[in-house]
């Protein structure tokens, strides 16, 4: 039998799945064939593999050779499995142990000179690898400390076919060859923000502390100059360091994200603040060949800041109703689906009007009503509905500014307030957001006296029934805050403040 058989990784989202990989040489007129559902960049391989094998000092077998990627039913995308398919088909033609290959996971792209090229998504295929009980792998060498990230799996780098080679134990000379490193993302410098820095706002530094413990969505309404940008800008830094869990949610999500690669896991939430001229697949996901993440997958577990959310298009900001109620996205292509995760806290901000000066002393608002009103309307009614902290920012007066008596909440302090609520919260009902129907009904139900003014509001119409929802979900958060083992009337009736400051 002359079939060499290997391992690669599929991935589709951040799910993986192991592709089995076989190479028959078999008689009939030279051509190298792959089949099982590739793709274009994948149907390319067959002129890197020739070329490489090659080079690497092999002759590509001057037959018919077949290579099958199974599950055929599975698409598969991508440059990765260069490296899988040239040494399955020297196992099948004996050149390389068959044990050796069939044993080892492989990724790589192959250049022509059989050198390896690093490839995107190699954190999240090493941690399908493992799960799937794989031993192990062999990546590129540009890719070895990103996939040394994963525990449990045996990661052999190697820095071209002929390295491959040898580690599969063939006695060859291997010269010393320049390993292609990725592009690294810049060293991030040490932030030198500080929560202290807001001033003469009190009431938006005890909004922004009740939204990082409860994980509420916040809209801020105010004209220009008036601190939105820092204001979302401390709210990830007031949000506790990522949980191992999350680190390498967060971190696969960049490595797949794009071409350049990282060496460490990340320990901050992510904060991502896409330009108004974003369109729907730069928020959401998609893209053709390889599904990539979008901007709320690139900030989960941290903030999507929307600047100037009346200015991105309507079809923009509706396609994030789903990701925000469910915490995840699926897209959904003709042969295939790709999941990620969307926990994220989002947060809007806009301008008054579309001149900004809407409602601002000694200022003049050339906008007029119905100009101000279309430029609001941009924000639909179920987007808002899904927001549950709607502040008005005003801008700060110089006596403000120079107030040095005004008490002052450093981003340490915020921080550890912010980690106690949630302490408190995960006491109460785990890791897991509370269900509606038993803040409503079951056990946490709150007494009638504390939830008079928001009934009412319920009855006014001045609520859905989901806002009706968050109001009680903030005012849980608002009594974490206090240390409060029930929220109270009062808690309430902020957090229907809270919910209403600004009107939809």
């Amino acid at each position: 039998m002359t079939i060499g058989r290997t391992r690669s990784v599929a991935l589709s989202g951040l799910s993986g799945h192991l592709v089995d990989i076989e190479a028959d040489i078999a008689s009939g007129l030279p051509a190298l064939v792959i089949i099982g559902l590739p793709d274009a960049s994948l149907g390319e391989a067959k002129d890197r593999v020739r070329s490489a094998i090659a080079n690497s000092g092999f002759v590509m077998p001057p037959t018919r050779v077949t290579v099958n990627l199974s599950p055929a039913s599975l698409p598969k995308q991508g440059s990765g499995f260069d490296l899988a398919i040239a040494l399955a088909i020297l196992a099948g033609s004996r050149d390389v142990p068959t044990e050796s290959v069939a044993s080892c996971v492989h990724l790589g792209e192959l250049a022509l000179d059989g050198r390896l090229r690093p490839v995107a998504g190699v954190l999240p295929a090493v941690v399908a690898a493992r799960d799937a009980g794989a031993t192990r792998i062999m990546v590129p060498a540009g890719n070895r400390a990103e996939a040394e990230l994963v525990p449990g799996i045996e990661v052999i780098p190697v820095a071209s076919l002929a390295h491959a080679i040898r580690v599969h134990g063939v006695d060859i000379a291997v010269h010393d060859i320049d390993v292609i490193e990725p592009p690294r993302e810049p060293e991030p410098e040490p932030t030198q923000r500080d929560l202290a820095d807001i001033v003469g706002q009190p009431d938006i530094i005890s909004a922004l502390i009740a939204a990082a413990a409860g994980g509420h969505h916040m809209f801020m309404l105010g004209p220009p100059g008036a601190g939105k940008t820092m204001i979302a800008e401390r709210l990830v830094d007031i949000l506790p360091d990522l949980t191992p869990e999350e680190s390498l949610e967060v971190t696969s999500i960049s490595s797949l994200a794009r071409v350049a690669h990282t060496s460490r896991l990340a320990t901050r939430p992510p904060f991502v603040a896409p330009h108004h001229t974003a369109t729907a697949v730069a928020i959401v996901g998609g893209g053709s060949g390889i599904i990539r993440p979008g901007a709320v997958s690139r900030a989960s577990r941290g903030v999507l800041f929307l600047d100037e959310a009346p200015e991105f298009a309507s079809t923009v900001l509706d396609a994030l109703r789903q990701p925000l109620e469910s915490g995840d996205i699926v897209i959904h292509r003709a042969n295939t689906s790709a999941h990620f995760p969307a926990h994220v806290q989002l947060v809007l901000a806009a301008n008054p009007c579309p001149c900004g000066n809407a409602g601002i002393d000694d200022t003049t608002c050339l906008c007029t009503p119905d100009r101000r009103r279309r430029y609001l309307a941009r924000l639909s009614g179920p987007i808002l509905d899904r927001i549950d902290l709607h502040l008005p920012v005003s801008r700060v007066r110089r006596a403000q500014l120079f107030d040095s008596t005004a008490p002052r909440v450093t981003t340490a302090e915020a921080r550890e307030r912010v980690a106690s609520a949630r302490a408190r919260a995960a006491d109460r009902w785990g890791f897991t957001r509370p269900d509606p129907l038993e803040l409503r009904s079951g056990r946490f139900r709150l007494k009638p006296t504390a939830v008079r003014s928001l009934d009412a509001a319920l009855d006014r119409g001045a609520l859905t029934m989901r806002g009706y929802d968050r109001v009680v979900r903030i005012a849980w958060t608002l009594a974490d805050c206090d240390g409060s083992d029930t929220p109270t009337a009062d808690h309430v009736g902020r957090a229907l403040y809270l919910r209403q400051g600004v009107p939809a």
